[in-house]
């Protein structure tokens, strides 16, 4: 390929990748305006953003069998297609039914975005130098993209509006689109493509179930008809998920590699690091607007440094790796994830940055510690031929873990909010406190009758979102120390077994 059009090439595909990750953080500082301003809940705002980590986890096992049979470069060019379309509907959504439903087309194409950039880009370089370089330069741009989407995301929603934060996808869609019909040569591999539809319908009804009931579970009620009719139409698809993967002659999930213990444990470890880490910016955002009054613009500049840490962390990785091994580094990525997490859980209203922003960056280099050790990990207990299933698997369950997290911790921070809340009407002697308290907690305003000063309610409104968060980082942060308790045990059994999947040495 002509050094230009390897340039091109790359250009494309840094930037459609900068659009997919952008999504990811951007977003997480609108919801507030989102939800002011068409009359949402917090269960929508969960679902604003679960619908896009849903999708992308669902149709990311898809999405290289697909660039394989039909193209790599038409696979990626649909994507950034898609992807420009969901943000246009985003930021026309009258709506939150129609902003929903752009936030789903949106990581469908995210799906065939991310992965199929290291598909173009493996083809594009040959030489392995220079891959390697130009795939770092790729994880660089995702790392610059999550630290300025809160920012960016700010700025925009305090000084245009929140449609804007999916309006400026467009010109950098176009122009991405553009680039790639130049740059991308076109590739593709038909007899290797492993296509499995009844798997791949059969994980969305799985993740699209749970991830209703779990939401739903916070207006319902966990005993509900409807919360226990999801739950039970998840655990009929997860079974027959698992038993077509494990007939069918090229599963879109690899069912009969965990059966290896090291591999298993690895991605429990990515999946708990998707519902705790990848989650958690869910639950930051609404803790610094709505818990300690934050603008958007000021809350976008205060979790940069998860972003800043985690990117900086991810930079160094390599040399660290080198000096003190992977293993040490994972797990002292989950330790310090997890630990950071439990920390928070003394945050109030009134607690100063300078407290809050160490534990976002402690936060940050676990996570930059524990994204690079998991991958390489698991690329290195997986057998080479089957590198692109091991790769693909740990990233849906990371994603999958991301959309239950928002549903799961997102439920119980807004039942504790109610209970806090509805404890302190009660003491006022306000009648009916629980109705008024869920009320409340749901719209993020005061509701009609209820005899309180403004000022008093939204003290005691932050106070009660303040007790929600504590809730949501303590069991995220439980989950992070699990994930540690599980690749040590792991890590052990496989070092008592032989065999192609046993743990590499370091691990």
């Amino acid at each position: 390929m002509p050094s230009l059009r390897r340039k091109a090439a790359v250009a494309a595909v840094y930037l459609g990748t900068f659009m997919a990750t952008l999504a990811i953080s951007i977003v997480t500082v609108a919801l507030p305006a989102i939800q002011k301003g068409l009359g949402a809940e917090l269960s929508d705002l969960q679902w604003v953003v679960g619908s896009y980590a849903l999708c992308l986890s669902a149709f990311m096992l898809s999405a290289g069998p697909l660039g394989d049979r039909y193209g790599r470069k038409r696979a990626w060019l649909v994507g950034i297609g898609l992807f420009t379309l969901g943000s246009a509907i985003c930021a026309m959504a009258p709506s939150l039914t129609v902003l929903i439903i752009g936030s789903a087309v949106q990581g469908v194409a995210g799906a065939l975005v991310i992965p199929g950039a290291l598909s173009i880009l493996t083809q594009a370089f040959p030489d392995p130098g220079e891959r390697a370089h130009a795939i770092g330069g790729w994880s660089s741009f995702s790392a610059v993209s999550l630290i300025l989407g809160p920012m960016l995301g700010g700025l925009l929603v305090d000084n245009v509006g929140w449609p804007s934060i999916f309006l400026v996808n467009l010109p950098l869609g176009a122009l991405a689109f553009g680039i790639g019909m130049i740059g991308i040569s076109e590739s593709a591999d038909p007899d290797h493509a492993a296509l499995d539809p009844p798997g791949q319908l059969l994980s969305i009804l799985f993740l699209g179930a749970l991830t209703y009931a779990l939401i739903g579970a916070g207006q319902a009620g966990w005993a509900a008809p409807v919360t226990l009719g999801a739950l039970a139409v998840a655990a009929l698809a997860l079974l027959a998920f698992i038993v077509v993967e494990s007939k069918a002659s090229r599963p879109v999930l690899p069912v009969d590699l965990f059966r290896s213990i090291p591999f298993a444990s690895l991605n429990f470890a990515s999946f708990a690091l998707g519902l705790s880490g990848y989650s958690s910016l869910f639950f930051f955002s609404l803790f610094l607007q709505q818990a300690q009054g934050r603008p958007a613009t000021q809350a976008g500049w205060r979790m940069a440094p998860v972003f800043a840490a985690m990117a900086l962390t991810a930079v160094l990785f390599g040399r660290l790796s080198a000096r003190y091994g992977l293993r040490r580094l994972m797990l002292l990525g989950y330790a310090l994830l997890g630990g950071a997490m439990l920390m928070m859980a003394w945050f109030e209203p009134g607690t100063p940055y300078f407290t809050v922003a160490p534990l976002f960056a402690l936060l940050g280099v676990g996570m930059g510690l524990a994204v690079p050790a998991t991958s390489a990990a698991i690329m290195a207990t997986a057998p080479r031929a089957r590198s692109g299933a091991a790769s693909a698997t740990m990233n849906a369950l990371r994603q999958g873990g991301m959309t239950i997290g928002i549903a799961l911790l997102g439920t119980l921070m807004a039942g504790r909010a109610v209970a806090t809340m509805a404890q302190a009407l009660a003491e006022a002697g306000i009648a009916s406190p629980l109705a008024l308290a869920s009320l409340a907690v749901r719209r993020h305003e005061m509701p009609a009758g209820l005899a309180l000063a403004e000022h008093d309610f939204r003290q005691l409104l932050a106070r009660a979102f303040a007790d929600g968060f504590c809730l949501a980082v303590i069991i995220a942060g439980l989950v992070g120390l699990v994930a540690v308790l599980v690749l040590v045990l792991g890590s052990r059994a496989g070092a008592q077994r032989s065999g192609p999947l046993s743990a590499p040495d370091d691990l």
